[in-house]
């Protein structure tokens, strides 16, 4: 008699935590869904991760032929194969981390699957990988915030760039010239390797002013628009 509260007691002595005992202990030992529903929202977090890291590395591709629209701080020497390259070392540890979480979550969720009646004798291995998920989950997202994204800076000149050369820049030109028209400008562009605002010129369809406001209007930037060199 007694023996479970102290036992409750020395564990939660010694582990700093309050823990209690259960309201329903036959509810406590037939399985282990809390543990089972714990991982699955941490492997839905780590999907998060993936995806974050991910949008990151492609941003930061480069430094000429990939996206590079953002910079990433440097943390090591730089490619080897690549001069002038930083590689996404944090973005790529962060996804690998959050790979694990989620073949984590696969062992947990089979794990407690097999708790037959109430003997639940998989309780260790779904310790070590819940355990190990918190863990992977909460540093992961520590040093992604602290290593890489603090750091971010944008690459203005790319993104300009990128805006300009983009065959979207028609949008702004259909309701003043309609859907076809400005589709028409587009493939002009695209089949003469200019921008929309070069063929706009080219075709005297507007002035350089008239379609900087008109972008500036319709596209919310409030910034002037972009040099036709660019």
């Amino acid at each position: 008699v007694g023996f479970a509260q102290e036992v409750i007691r020395l564990v939660s002595e010694h582990a700093a935590i309050d823990f209690r005992r259960a309201g329903n202990g036959f509810e406590a030992q037939g399985a282990r869904d809390a543990a089972v529903y714990m991982s699955g929202a941490l492997k839905t977090y780590a999907g998060s991760l993936i995806k974050i890291a991910n949008d990151i590395r492609w941003l930061a591709s480069g430094p000429r032929c990939g996206i590079g629209e953002i910079n990433l701080p440097s943390l090591q020497p730089g490619s080897s194969i690549m001069p002038g390259k930083i590689n996404p070392v944090i973005p790529e540890s962060v996804i690998q981390a959050a790979v694990q979480v989620t073949g984590n979550d696969t062992t947990i969720s089979v794990s407690g699957q097999m708790g037959v009646l109430e003997l639940n004798t998989m309780m260790p291995v779904m310790a070590h990988n819940l355990l190990q998920s918190i863990t992977l989950a909460a540093n992961s997202s520590r040093i992604l915030s602290e290593k890489c994204v603090t750091g971010i800076t944008a690459n203005r000149e790319k993104c300009l760039s990128n805006v300009s050369s983009s065959l979207a820049m028609a949008t702004c030109l259909v309701p003043q010239i309609g859907y076809d028209g400005a589709s028409d400008l587009a493939k002009k562009a695209f089949s003469r390797g200019k921008t929309v605002k070069e063929i706009v010129l080219e075709e005297s369809v507007m002035s350089e002013e008239d379609f900087d406001e008109l972008a500036r209007e319709f596209f919310g930037t409030g910034q002037p628009w972009i040099p036709s060199g660019i």
